[in-house]
């Protein structure tokens, strides 16, 4: 089942011959455990990938989990290596004069470790002298730690694009964990891996699941055209924010003729907004990106490597490569304003739209991660909003009170299970889909209903040539079956906090204020800074938290109702429920506890298939 039409040939091998090009060493055993023995990455455990593809999975999809399985420290060319298959992502070392430039650790601290020891074990136990966050998704810094230890980083510049800190960081304050909980549909950690289970995300195989962390870099790279030299090693930076991360970066090694290109171009369609929720991003600005690229770089390179999937060799083939991303999300988006300026709506785009044969036949277009249907949404999404312009859609019941009257329109639950059941036997799925997500939501408890539906997305994911749906759907159908557990993976940590500014880690307060509760108190805060040298005044208002920021030196014209003298690192102590101790205090103590006893706490396993 997939969106885009024609497939490329099965014969065409030339992926596969890429992605055991330069192998070294493959990590035997392929797991890796955390400090108490507890597995965080297990690739050993996508083995039945060695055989044919089954009835349940799609080839297509069922071919690229082959090549993201290829695990191992791969030689991309002269003094560039990849460990690739250890995690999401692919970690990057350059040889420098004394040690090594490490690009993107991984997710995990155990996995980047565990990668660096795989490198050093055949080529000498190099220091690192570098790093380089290529973008600001986790992916790419949380195992910084494997690879610079505390006590290590001193003298070793981390380079990331300009406003990298800000976005690594926004995501868990605002809407984290909305998009944590629909990570666990999205990736499929409570999924088996096996043939009728989970078997990768397009992008790589999974998550891993060890301790996050993050040091801030020293280095921020402000414009394309910008140089460094790490190590002794040159590189040439070209800034792409607004890409597939909001800061995001691409860069030459002028001297290795070795070009990374980050996250902008991998094997697969990406996600113009990923199915786990984020702000919709800019196809446009990507595909020209891409021509920058292919313009700023012409000439200067004889390999590319991104941070996953495997590399691509030889200038022409690189070209061509790009060429085909270029076109793929410059054309998603330009077709999407055409049909819509004719009146189009995104459901409809997406069920019309056709990609160009060249684009359709290339394996590096075939929507695995991202998907052509719900990025033309998205576009769709980025420009007209949420509303198709229709006026019965303006002002729809919610999901509950729908399905109540669609049940009963349909004769009851019991015609609405059947007709439903008739039409996925007749093999129209989606719409056996909806009919029965509506008789689940008007009454959770009936079992038929929710194991028929079970069985439709159990169906519907087998069938899909996209990972990310195929997960959405087997964990929805898992869920109708037991109960979600809170297993979302846990991104805060100390150094995550660090990093957070005052005014983000006010705005996390502000984000879980019940206002209805606190709609008839109103209070006021000061928190003076001293290390920052700022006061923030914290006032709540009409069940609204408001913040307001002003120099500590600048006395307040009316004094606060209670006033905190603290540093950062005191105050996230107060967060976390420390108490007051050591920090001086003026007025009533009591407002504190008034303001967080208005704090809700997130449901980290909230409904998602049911009401």
């Amino acid at each position: 089942m997939s969106q885009q039409q024609s497939c490329p040939p099965f014969e065409d091998r030339t992926d596969f011959e890429n992605a055991d090009r330069g192998l070294i060493e493959s990590l035997v055993p392929g797991v890796i455990k955390d400090a108490a023995g507890e597995v965080v990455w297990d690739v050993d455990a996508y083995g039945f990938l060695d055989a044919d593809c089954p009835p349940t999975a799609d080839p297509s999809l069922w071919r690229q989990a082959q090549l993201c399985a290829k695990q191992g420290l791969y030689q991309v060319t002269d003094r560039v290596y990849q460990v690739r298959g250890l995690d999401l992502s692919n970690m990057t070392l350059i040889e420098g004069e004394r040690g090594v430039v490490v690009i993107d650790p991984l997710i995990s601290t155990e996995t980047a470790a565990a990668a660096l020891a795989l490198y050093r074990r055949h080529l000498g136990d190099r220091p690192v002298t570098g790093v380089i966050y290529t973008h600001s998704h986790g992916d790419h810094f949380g195992g910084v730690r494997g690879v610079l230890p505390h006590g290590t980083e001193q003298g070793v510049p981390i380079l990331a694009p300009e406003g990298f800190l800000e976005h690594a960081v926004s995501e868990n304050v605002y809407a984290g964990n909305a998009m944590t909980r629909r990570a666990v549909f999205m990736y499929g950690p409570t999924l088996p891996a096996s043939p009728e289970g989970q078997v990768g995300t397009g992008l790589g195989l999974s998550t891993s699941l060890g301790t996050i962390s993050l040091i801030p870099p020293t280095v921020d790279i402000t414009r394309t055209g910008q140089e460094e030299t790490v190590d002794g090693v040159r590189i040439v930076f070209q800034l792409t924010p607004g890409t597939e991360a909001p800061a995001e970066m691409n860069f030459l090694f002028p001297e290795l003729r070795a070009l990374c290109l980050a996250e902008n171009a991998t094997h697969n369609m990406h996600n113009v907004l990923t199915l786990r929720g984020a702000l919709v991003r800019d196809a446009r600005i990507w595909a020209r990106y891409l021509d920058e690229a292919m313009t700023y770089f012409e000439g200067r390179y004889d390999v590319a490597f991104a941070s996953h999937h495997w590399p691509t060799w030889g200038e022409e083939k690189v070209a061509e490569f790009l060429t085909i991303q270029r076109d793929l999300y410059a054309y998603m988006h330009d077709q999407t304003l055409r049909m819509l300026n004719q009146g189009l709506t995104g459901s409809e785009i997406a069920e019309q739209i056709q990609l160009p044969p060249a684009v359709e036949k290339s394996w590096a277009a075939r929507g695995y991660y991202g998907s052509l249907s719900h990025n033309v949404k998205a576009i769709y999404q980025r420009y007209l909003g949420w509303f198709d312009g229709n006026p019965a859609h303006l002002w729809e019941l919610p999901p509950v009170e729908l399905a109540r009257r669609y049940v009963e329109v349909a004769g009851g639950a019991e015609q609405a299970v059947a007709k439903a059941r008739a039409f996925a036997a007749e093999g129209d799925l989606r719409f056996a889909a909806t009919l029965l997500n509506h008789v689940v939501f008007a009454d959770p408890q009936d079992k038929d209903a929710r194991s028929a539906l079970a069985e439709v997305y159990t169906r519907l994911g087998h069938g899909a040539e996209n990972a990310t749906w195929r997960n959405f759907y087997l964990t929805g159908a898992q869920e109708l079956r037991q109960a979600p557990a809170d297993n979302a993976v846990d991104m805060t940590n100390p150094e995550m906090a660090m990093a957070l500014t005052v005014g983000m880690l006010i705005d996390s307060l502000a984000v879980a204020v019940d206002g209805p509760r606190a709609w008839d108190d109103a209070l006021t805060i000061d928190l003076a800074l001293t290390d920052e040298q700022q006061r923030y005044r914290l006032i709540l208002s009409n069940g609204v938290l408001i913040q307001r920021q002003t120099p500590l030196a600048d006395a307040p014209k009316e004094a606060a109702g209670l006033t905190l003298t603290l540093t950062k690192p005191q105050l996230l102590g107060v967060l976390a429920g420390q108490g007051l101790d050591g920090i001086q205090a003026e007025g009533d103590p009591a407002l504190l506890a008034r303001l967080f006893s208005y704090l809700t706490k997130p449901d980290r396993a909230f409904r998602i298939v049911e009401p």
